[in-house]
């Protein structure tokens, strides 16, 4: 399955209130990025849709932390959750030393402005639920393209909605972040480029609205990968990682993904990296494989750093 095929098994999902639990608090930093990842200063976490899909939720959680990850993110696993489901979620990940950190859940197009309310009503219902998850950044997709309106209107209806939306982002201290997907997965889909999807949030202007810079699509629509981090990291909310083509593990495709991580490193990108391949062999292996390669090649990163320093000291 296709995660734009379950996205829309999922759009239908009923929202679990949740009115009694304290706000959910932003923050902008992963939680154990310096120590747990030896150094490097991003986290790493894993789109849970991607792998275990028929074991019940705890143990997926259980396989993804045993391939040394602290951290996941959802799409629609809670939809048919009931207040209990949501307190037993939050004890396994405490017991896991575990974050949710982020969640697909509004379904609703930025791109039409004739849904804007209808949007901003989803997002101000969805946020009780993201409280019962404890987790603080929701992504969503601009929607497919609008017939009738051209290129530009959907661009100035995607940055008029996300206004609105970080004014109820703010209040409740979370983040929005929009995707880009390429038009080979989905030829209908308006925001292909993620160039355009940096201008589109730099325009918005708003520190809670930030990009998800899926790599995968992007290499497949434009490529040209390193240049717009280089361009853009201060947009960056989160990161997606699978390689082309297959939606495989790094190592497997045309993305050079150790200079990605050494890109990264060397700008100081402190969120998270999401690894949203599909596993073809053992999923815990594969997962600690990736997250391995990027740990070793943003230290590279930083020792070639503290090297050319001190060439540097060593010339004065």
């Amino acid at each position: 399955m296709h995660r734009r095929e379950f996205m829309g098994v999922c759009a239908g999902a009923a929202v679990t209130a949740a009115a009694g639990r304290a706000p959910a608090t932003a923050a902008t930093l992963p939680r154990n990025a310096a120590t747990e990842n030896e150094g490097v200063p991003f986290s790493f976490t894993v789109m849970l849709w991607t792998v275990y899909r028929d074991l019940p939720f705890p143990q997926r959680l259980e396989k993804v932390a045993e391939a040394g990850y602290h951290a996941v993110e959802l799409v629609g696993e809670f939809k048919d959750w009931k207040p209990p489901d949501f307190a037993e979620a939050r004890r396994k990940k405490h017991e896991l030393g575990m974050e949710f950190d982020g969640t697909c859940g509004v379904w609703l197009p930025l791109a039409d402005a004739a849904k804007r309310e209808a949007f901003l009503k989803a997002l101000r219902d969805f946020i009780p639920t993201m409280r019962e998850l404890d987790c603080t950044r929701l992504i969503m997709q601009t929607g497919d393209k609008i017939p009738g309106l051209s290129p530009e209107q959907m661009h100035a209806n995607c940055i008029e909605t996300l206004k609105r939306g970080a004014d109820i982002a703010a209040e409740n201290k979370i983040e929005l972040l929009i995707e880009n997907i390429d038009p080979e997965e989905n030829p209908k889909y308006f925001l292909t480029s993620s160039a355009e999807g940096f201008d589109i949030v730099r325009s918005a202007g708003n520190p809670h609205v930030k990009f998800l810079y899926d790599l995968f699509h992007e290499q497949i629509a434009e490529g040209n990968l390193i240049e717009k981090l280089e361009k853009n990291i201060d947009l960056v909310g989160l990161i997606h990682v699978a390689d082309v083509p297959g939606r495989h593990h790094p190592g497997t495709g045309e993305i050079n993904y150790a200079n990605i991580y050494r890109k990264l490193a060397e700008l100081r990108y402190s969120r998270y990296v999401a690894m949203e391949f599909h596993p073809l062999g053992d999923p815990v292996k594969e997962l600690r494989d990736a997250r391995e390669l990027a740990i070793s090649s943003a230290r590279s990163a930083r020792m070639a750093r503290s090297f050319e320093s001190g060439r540097n000291y060593e010339s004065t």
